[in-house]
């Protein structure tokens, strides 16, 4: 009964050693010998390699070895699983007792008594310098289960690998030992590697079982060299100049070197990207020069700096190349005058508030070329008696009339200047609208043609002449 019968035993166990019970039923009265049992091994498969592998107790139905340690050796059996047809026969086992039969299936099982050995004493690998990945593929044989952690390998690497530039993992399904170049090598600082490598298992070997020198092996690395492109340094490279410095003036000289120095190659520059199209560069001693007037409030600059790359070329074969790249931190110069802002503001013709328009101005240009900004009306006769502008910060002022005005357009010139060294000044009218209001409602629709007065009329005349 409680079929199906399965048994366990570890290989090279003792002989005697208990692997399973056996028990059968009778439902006939257990005070007579009708129900008194006796047990009996009728076959054993596979008979190999001997017939008798287990011994069954009559009375009690232990099924126990009867080979000595040697013979159940897992790894020298034609199969690691045994069936035994056991007889359960009543009265007692006599000639007249009725029978019956199950079948046991016993497993041998596996423990880690042989170590993983190298198929080979030394194994050769080939890599190009610079490069990673898996260069070669360890090979091992373990008779043990490959089910098992006595038959997966555990590899590690006990000497030549002081860089850590080398790994070594295990394949779970061939157990191979996958050893990588994990940082690039560099064929200038050694063309060869010897790397002395042991193998185990997951699971400790049995007490009188030791790994022997089968279990190491040695890995020769070749290195090949490869033309690798120069090196910028430092990188990146950085500068400070002023903007507006003269079309050809020096910015910087580059400096790159070529690490196959066993090669003595040659260097020639190049420039690689130049958004603003400012810059060029020499090609044989890497003077960059300006083509272009560096402007620091050009889209192309970003916080005050300037980036370009270039090109170093070695004449390998075929040529490699390194890229370097510049970071020009630009000083401000005064070039920029302040805008005004608005240029137009609408009042009521007869307003009993005087105050026009707050104006305020920018400047593109970095501190102290900027505010505070200084707003004048322009020199002309008349204006101071209509119009008045005063400073109500650094960058703000109002502008206010001085007496009503008839429905018309008003140009005022105004001046802002910076504070800039020299400073800078930006000539800027301020159209006025004086229109009709009524219910709450502007109209400037109906105002008259732009009023002008000849005197502005000579100043603007005045100004133009000057700045040509």
């Amino acid at each position: 009964r409680d079929a199906p019968y399965i048994g366990h035993v570890l290989e090279g166990s003792p002989t005697g050693t208990t692997v399973m019970r056996m028990t059968a039923f009778d439902a006939d009265d257990p005070t007579t010998d009708n129900a008194v049992l006796r047990y009996n091994i009728l076959k054993q498969t596979p008979d190999k390699p001997s017939p008798n592998m287990f011994y069954i107790d009559p009375e009690k139905g232990d099924i126990v070895t009867v080979v000595s340690p040697a013979m159940l050796d897992r790894e020298t059996l034609s199969t690691p699983q045994y069936e035994l047809v056991v007889e359960a026969k009543d009265m007692s086992g006599s000639d007249v007792g009725l029978t019956g039969t199950a079948t046991a299936t016993i497993v041998i099982e596996d423990k880690n008594d042989y170590p993983p050995e190298f198929t080979k004493k030394e194994f050769q690998a080939t890599v190009n310098e610079g490069a990673t990945g898996v260069i070669v593929n360890l090979t091992v044989e373990d008779k043990d289960d490959p089910a098992t952690g006595a038959w997966r390998a555990v590899y590690t690497i006990i000497n030549g690998n002081p860089g850590q530039s080398f790994e070594i993992q295990t394949n779970p399904q061939s157990n191979e030992g996958m050893l990588s170049v994990v940082k690039p090598l560099d064929y200038e600082i050694s063309a060869f590697h010897t790397l002395l490598i042991k193998v185990e298992n997951e699971d400790p070997l049995i007490p009188d079982v030791a790994y022997g020198p089968s279990s190491t092996t040695t890995v020769q690395i070749t290195v090949r060299d490869v033309n690798e492109g120069p090196v910028f340094f430092p990188q990146p490279m950085t500068v400070t100049k002023r903007e507006n410095i003269p079309i050809g003036s020096e910015v910087f000289t580059v400096n790159a070197a070529d690490p196959d120095t066993l090669q003595h190659q040659m260097i020639r520059f190049s420039v690689y990207k130049d958004p603003a199209g400012w810059l060029s560069i020499n090609p044989a001693n890497g003077t960059i020069h300006t083509t272009d007037i560096l402007d620091r409030e050009s889209p192309f600059v970003h916080n005050n700096t300037y980036v370009a790359q270039f090109l170093a070329i070695d004449n390998g074969n075929p040529p490699a190349t390194g890229t370097g790249t510049l970071h020009i931190t630009l000083e401000d110069v005064n070039d920029n005058m302040p805008a005004m802002h608005p240029t137009l503001a609408k009042v009521c013709e007869d307003t009993k508030e005087m105050n026009v328009a707050i104006l305020g101005a920018t400047d593109r240009d970095l501190r102290p070329n900027v505010d505070p900004f200084k707003f004048e009306l322009s020199k002309q006769s008349g204006l101071d008696k209509t119009w008045k502008i005063t400073t109500i910060n650094n960058t703000h002022a109002q502008v206010s009339l001085l007496q009503n005005l008839k429905r018309a357009n008003y140009n005022i010139p105004v001046s802002v200047t910076d504070s800039g060294n020299p400073p800078l000044t930006n000539n800027t009218e301020l159209r006025v609208q004086v229109c009709s209001c009524k219910k709450n409602k502007m109209d400037c629709s109906s105002a008259a043609a732009p009023h002008v007065s000849v005197a502005l009329l000579i100043f603007f005349a005045l100004f133009n002449l000057l700045c040509l």
